[in-house]
């Protein structure tokens, strides 16, 4: 197993990982064309956004790569792993797929969860039509995962399977310092419906350690698909993730996005609403202390009419900490009556903190409805004098000020989702490990989140009663 550092990777490396994994032919070439289209471009596209990214943190000289890692087990993760052992689950420990748990019953009815390897052997039509719909001319990480993938999952529910379980997807870096570029692809068949959990994680290191994530979400017709993606790596890591997901006709997706680990994140999300109907809905927070930085791009693309797309990001953000919101909005001619909606605000703790956003519209026809906003504010000091006034201390005005911040958008997310977040902000605050092991204190949450009103049941007792 050669080691190389990203800024000297070459046609050789690639030549390793895919004789390693026997791939056919055309995935060699397929790799070999992203590789040559990786060297050209730069690390951010646009001129715009160029002007305030950090990706640059990412130091190529700095991130080795191999072909495969060490797959020993953090000892922090030992409890969650333990408490994942009767769920439907995958583990990716480096390059290494660790554990899957799938029952005999559900693989009987045609639900797949395995590496992207078995995939490429058992699947290669779909794994193919993911790979197809990343073009690596779009991003020069998206060249760079399409030449490179050293490791990567692969998940498939098939037509009319209704999945009451969640599968959940747990990543975390080896403990050698060497870095993880993982290809994953999820096909959610016609009809279908599945709640996936993506679990990040990293060990603790001393040297620039990066998790660069491929994601192709694939959604069939009438399919509805419910994803969570909880970053919680340490903040010597990095986590770059490309996301692309395709939504064909009355298709849903709801994605809840919670970011609170790595000195720099950079997620590219991008929506493609293929099919009449089609519906996405994508909800972020983000949580930056110290000197992290968190750059989200989330373009909705409006293919066809009547289509809906819905995107939320708060950032709450303390120290030295910055967030970039980039986003837009696209409707193309023939995607008449689409309803968009694009929305990133920042709460600033302390005065070294910053944030900025540049929302943006593409409107290519008429009779639709598109919205975008942004805003980004210190915390007022109002306030917190009225608070403090009732006997709270500063901390606790300031976290009394953040529930309220993130509250109309935690009511879109089940009681599950809600409880997690709100115990990984308190982790935070507290100064304690990201995880979201099930102990009393994450118990208390998940109590309190079940119990809140539900308000679409006030409003339906309101108009019962009139």
């Amino acid at each position: 197993m050669s080691q190389e550092t990203l800024s000297k990777i070459d046609e050789s490396h690639i030549n390793e990982i895919s004789s390693s994994r026997n791939e056919p032919d055309w995935l060699k070439d397929y790799r070999k064309d992203s590789l040559s289209i990786y060297s050209t471009l730069p690390i951010e596209m646009s001129p715009l956004y160029n002007k305030y990214t950090d990706a640059k943190r990412l130091n190529p000289e700095k991130i080795s790569i191999a072909s495969s890692t060490k797959d020993t087990i953090p000892d922090f993760l030992q409890k969650r792993l333990g408490e994942l052992e009767n769920e439907i689950c995958i583990i990716q420990i480096g390059t290494n797929i660790h554990k899957i748990n799938l029952p005999d019953d559900l693989k009987s009815q045609g639900l797949v969860v395995s590496s992207i390897s078995d995939a490429i052997q058992n699947n290669p039509e779909l794994v193919k039509k993911a790979l197809e719909a990343s073009n690596s001319n779009d991003d020069k990480f998206t060249a760079l995962n399409n030449a490179a993938f050293n490791s990567g999952v692969f998940i498939h529910i098939p037509k009319n399977f209704i999945l009451e379980k969640p599968i959940h997807f747990l990543s975390c870096l080896s403990d050698d310092g060497l870095s993880t570029i993982s290809r994953n692809v999820i096909f959610a068949d016609e009809s279908s419906k599945a709640f996936i959990v993506q679990e990040l994680y990293s060990p603790k290191t001393e040297t620039q350690q990066a998790y660069l994530e491929l994601l192709n979400t694939n959604v069939a017709a009438n399919a509805e698909l419910s994803l969570t993606t909880l970053q919680m790596m340490d903040q010597n890591s990095v986590n770059f993730s490309t996301r692309r997901t395709d939504l064909a006709q009355d298709a849903t997706v709801n994605w809840y996005s919670g970011l609170f680990g790595s000195v720099l994140s950079r997620y590219k999300i991008d929506y493609y609403l293929n099919g009449t109907g089609a519906s996405s809905n994508e909800s972020e927070v983000v949580f930056g202390n110290n000197d992290q930085h968190f750059d989200i791009q989330t373009n909705m693309n409006h293919q066809s009419p009547a289509t809906e797309a819905r995107v939320v990001e708060k950032s709450i953000l303390k120290n030295r900490s910055k967030s970039l919101f980039k986003g837009m909005i696209r409707i193309k001619e023939n995607a008449a009556k689409s309803n968009s909606f694009l929305s990133g605000r920042s709460i600033l703790l302390d005065k070294n903190a910053k944030s900025d956003a540049i929302p943006g519209l593409e409107i290519l026809t008429n009779d639709v409805k598109a919205t975008h906003s942004a805003s980004v504010a210190q915390i007022d000091e109002e306030q917190i004098f009225y608070l403090k006034s009732r006997c709270l201390s500063h901390e606790e005005a300031e976290r009394t000020i953040v529930e309220g911040f993130l509250e109309p958008l935690s009511r879109k997310m089940s009681f599950q989702v809600r409880a997690w977040i709100a115990y990984l902000i308190e982790s935070k605050w507290e100064n304690r490990e990201l995880t979201i092991n099930t102990d009393e204190e994450l118990a208390k949450f998940v109590e309190i989140e079940e119990t809140r009103y539900n308000e679409d049941a006030e409003i339906e007792q309101h108009y019962k009663y009139r």
